[in-house]
């Protein structure tokens, strides 16, 4: 358990960890309310550890945790432009790479314009962050969204099938990062998973009918 909770600091962050680490100590709470039933001074005890726990947790000062917004600007921008972008290419285009070479010219674009704008916006603001960092934090969460949402239409000739995998990733990436924050910062992990899916997926279905009425507004045939 100790190697695992160093790993765990060591890609998440020491904050994650040992947030982590608190997640697991229901046990010992239930051996306090046990004890408490033969020992009443056990509950203060109890409520002082917390209260002491929650003071050196709160001291943590990490920079990923700094600039979550920055990495969350990244990835909602990436995760809802991009599944629009793919499910209308998908069926306006229905041709696996031209699908993959235009997500990618429109991801990559996205990031340097989305770094740009939260540099600018980051050097505006009255904050401790810098505004280079927050650009670089923003730009590499979308490039990474960009690829991997990408990376089925390089890999499988189905495009339904890749638009399935696509959006089956996005609510994957949603559903991981969402657990990090609510857990290096305890915030309520249902209530923003829910609204990041729903923001990217009803994006995508929109995008998805809209590809398909333009497709045959048009008449192409690829």
């Amino acid at each position: 358990m100790v190697w695992f909770y160093y790993w765990v600091s060591v890609i998440f962050g020491f904050t994650f960890g040992i947030k982590l680490m608190e997640h697991g100590e229901e046990a010992a709470q239930e051996n306090y309310a046990s004890v408490a039933q033969e020992v009443p001074e056990a509950k203060r005890f109890q409520h002082e550890e917390e209260i002491h726990e929650e003071r050196l947790i709160g001291m943590l000062d990490e920079e990923r945790l700094q600039y979550a917004g920055s990495v969350v600007l990244g990835l909602n921008d990436a995760l809802v432009e991009l599944t629009g972008a793919l499910a209308g290419l998908t069926l306006a285009l229905q041709n696996v790479k031209l699908i993959a070479l235009s997500g990618l010219i429109t991801g990559i674009a996205a990031s340097m314009s989305m770094a740009a704008s939260e540099y600018l916006s980051t050097r505006s603001e009255e904050t401790t962050k810098h505004p280079a960092r927050a650009a670089i934090y923003t730009g590499i969460a979308y490039i990474i969204t960009v690829a991997l949402l990408v990376m089925p239409y390089l890999l499988f000739e189905n495009y339904i099938l890749d638009l399935v995998i696509t959006m089956t990733i996005a609510v994957l990436i949603i559903a991981v990062f969402n657990y990090y924050i609510s857990v290096a910062k305890g915030e309520p992990f249902r209530t923003r998973f829910l609204e990041m899916a729903g923001l990217s997926l009803g994006v995508a279905t929109l995008s998805f009918i809209i590809g398909y009425l333009i497709r045959n507004w048009l008449g192409i045939e690829l």
